[in-house]
């Protein structure tokens, strides 16, 4: 795998893993009461602390977006 390879492989995780937070955070918007339920239902999580669970999940998933997709994909960028 080449120089060029590389950075197109970073640049279609970084798009495909923004698009799903940006879905993932998008659907708890849009569906949040429904969401809490289901959940608390499977797991027998109150719902409020749900929110704290998700929002932790929402964070986590951006900082790994950022350390594993988008700096990489910067880091091949500037050497290229």
């Amino acid at each position: 795998m080449n120089l060029d390879q590389l950075t197109e492989l970073f640049k279609w995780m970084t798009i495909i893993n923004v698009g799903l937070l940006l879905l993932s955070t998008g659907l708890i918007m849009l569906l949040r009461n429904y969401i809490y339920k289901i959940h608390a239902k499977l797991f027998g999580i109150d719902e409020n602390k749900i929110a704290i669970v998700v929002y932790g999940y929402l964070g986590m998933y951006k900082i790994m977006l950022i350390v594993l997709n988008i700096v990489p994909y910067i880091a091949l960028l500037l050497i290229k």
